[in-house]
């Protein structure tokens, strides 16, 4: 029998427990869940699959007219209402346990969905269709009284529900007269009564989140556009390493029959300092914690040499790129891709990103295990290497495929590695070290000064000696590589405005790359400009663009990757953390102050 779907969009709500996520629609529907992992199989793939086989768990209500969802405040709890004609309705609850138990923090590889009724007697059927090996393999399916089996290659999925078990096997509708529980995870037996389960894992897991948002640190304007950023970038970490995702999915395209389709699934060191960064803005350095652990691992791991841009989440190096010609993709718009080839890049930047990334664990005394002289040692490898490399051409951040060039964003980064290791040198007393960093910093700041402006443009550009213009400039103020009132920064930013901008939004670059020019802004340029505006002391033109950005998310207050000018529409892979690093950032330097208030 056919599921009722309808074009995927990406008004979706994240739930997770930093072990695994689920994208859930506007309908209730799972559309994309990768188990065992983020970068793992996605079991229910409806997402990048439009035919009768796509993989998903949808609770469908007869007669359905309308549907509203929302995150239970404070938590990352998502509740659907779907309504009938007649008004009657069914609410789905939807969450992956996350709580502290016996000193540890519980986040079972487990989804609970729990559904009452909301009025009447509606009629609903359960459309319960897992998926393994991308979609290629049908499960076997076993049943047991209280439960039901999936079982595929590698691994075997059970569902225990109070829900009659016939009527989910035969897809039949039938009336919600009572609340009903249901309880995805591995191929075990609960300790306890399902309803029970169900309800005291989500209360447990609803305190954990509220205790949670409780501690951070929030601007005044924009707290609830921020707490959805932080609990959304939490989410993106895999506690189990400490590596941090850049998004969710895989192969949405960054414009509409682009070809752009990548795989985010993944830890870039670049995004992962953002995300850390963003989220010690608002006192939340937990994450950043769990991170150094795994980015300690690629440290060592590279003994000075060559460190890829980007890692699986258990440090794996090798992620070949393949096309999976049986799904069609997002909308149609293949191809899906898993795996990816920047693994293999050589991206300068990153060295400057793992410095930026450990710094802050020598400066701040909060932490439980601050850095010493060891974790230093291990840190200034990567700045020689830094170093040797700044002025030699690379794929750059964007990750350019067929064209190298020395890049200003990956110079700037070198410089900013051998500039916190100076200021790190002087917090250890290592008066020698302090000044043999500040003058390689000096060196390479000296370099990107002369080399990287543009009399013609009248702005930094892209390359050494280049034309065209690159919105990573904007990074500059960023990482205090400059004064933002420089007469220098200010045109660089006045001449990305004239190039890149479409309106309020803002696109990486103007030069063609290996599929023509960017047709979509890409979002965290624009909130680059935003802050880079705010710098310079254009605050109230920062704000009105902030506010069209908030605009610009879906009804639950998520980013993908990109916004299309002209249509308003998200593409690109989703939830984008450096989206939701763009809003914190952006929040915390346009707030009014407490001060204000109270």
């Amino acid at each position: 029998m056919k599921a009722n779907t309808s074009i995927p969009n990406l008004n979706l709500g994240l739930v997770g427990n930093c072990s695994y996520s689920a994208l859930i629609d506007e309908r209730g529907s799972v559309v994309w869940c990768c188990l065992p992992r983020f970068d793992g199989d996605p079991v229910f793939n409806a997402l990048l699959d439009p035919s009768e086989q796509a993989a998903l768990w949808a609770f469908e209500l007869e007669d359905f007219a309308r549907s509203e969802h929302q995150y239970e405040p404070n938590t990352a709890i998502l509740r659907t209402r779907l309504y009938d004609s007649q008004g009657q309705g069914i609410e789905i609850s939807d969450f992956a346990p996350r709580f502290w138990s016996r000193n540890r923090t519980f986040r079972p590889l487990t989804l609970i969905r729990r559904v009452r009724v909301l009025g009447g007697t509606p009629r609903v059927r359960v459309v319960l269709r897992p998926r393994f090996d991308w979609g290629r393999h049908k499960p076997e399916v076993t049943r047991g009284s209280t439960h039901i089996r999936f079982v595929g290659p590698g691994q075997t999925l059970r569902v225990n529900t109070d829900a009659p078990i016939e009527y989910i096997l035969s897809e039949t509708f039938f009336v919600v007269d009572r609340p009903l529980n249901f309880i995805l995870g591995p191929d075990e037996t609960l300790t306890g009564g399902i309803e029970d389960t169900a309800r005291a894992f989500e209360q447990d897991t609803a305190a954990y989140w509220r205790h949670w948002t409780r501690s951070l640190s929030l601007p005044l304007e924009w707290q609830d556009a921020v707490i959805r950023a932080a609990i959304t970038l939490k989410l993106s970490l895999f506690e189990d390493t400490g590596a941090i995702v850049a998004a969710m999915t895989t192969s949405i395209p960054e414009a509409p029959d682009s070809g752009r389709n990548w795989d985010y699934r993944y830890c870039w060191l670049r995004d992962a300092f953002f995300v850390v960064r963003a989220l010690n803005s608002i006192s939340e350095v937990a994450t950043m914690e769990e991170y150094l652990r795994w980015l300690n691992n690629v440290i060592v791991r590279s003994r000075g040499g060559h460190i890829q841009p980007l890692y699986g989440v258990g440090q794996e190096e090798q992620l070949p790129e393949a096309i999976l010609g049986h799904l069609a993709g997002y909308r149609g718009m293949g191809p899906v891709r898993v795996g990816n080839q920047a693994a293999e890049h050589f991206q300068h930047d990153v060295y400057g990103n793992i410095v930026l990334g450990a710094a802050q664990a020598f400066h701040d005394h909060r932490l439980l295990r601050r850095s010493g002289r060891a974790e230093f040692a291990s840190l200034e490898a990567v700045g020689e290497q830094a170093f040797r490399v700044y002025d030699t051409p690379d794929a750059g951040m964007w990750e350019l495929r067929t064209r190298a060039r020395i890049h200003t964003s990956s110079a700037l980064m070198g410089w900013a590695a051998c500039d916190r290791l100076a200021k790190v040198a002087a917090t250890l007393g290592l008066k020698d070290r302090a000044d043999h960093w500040r003058e390689r910093a000096e060196t390479i700041r000296e370099r990107i000064l002369r080399e990287a402006w543009s009399e013609e443009r009248q702005a930094f550009a892209e390359s050494f000696g280049g034309r065209d213009l690159d919105a990573s400039a904007l990074l500059m103020a960023e990482v205090n590589f400059i004064d933002p009132r420089d007469p220098r920064f200010v045109a660089t930013v006045d001449a990305l405005e004239k190039s890149l901008s479409d309106g309020p939004f803002m696109r990486r670059y103007e030069a063609a790359d290996d599929f023509g020019k960017p047709e979509t802004a890409f979002n965290i340029c624009t909130f680059w400009r935003i802050d880079a505006l705010a710098r310079i002391g254009r605050k109230s033109q920062a704000r009105e663009i902030f506010e069209l950005m908030l605009r610009s998310r879906n009804p639950l207050g998520l980013l993908s990757e990109d916004t299309h000018a002209q249509t308003g529409e998200m593409w690109g892979n989703f939830p984008q953390t450096y989206s939701m690093v763009g809003l914190i950032n952006a929040a915390v330097r346009l707030s009014a102050s407490w001060d204000t208030v109270i």
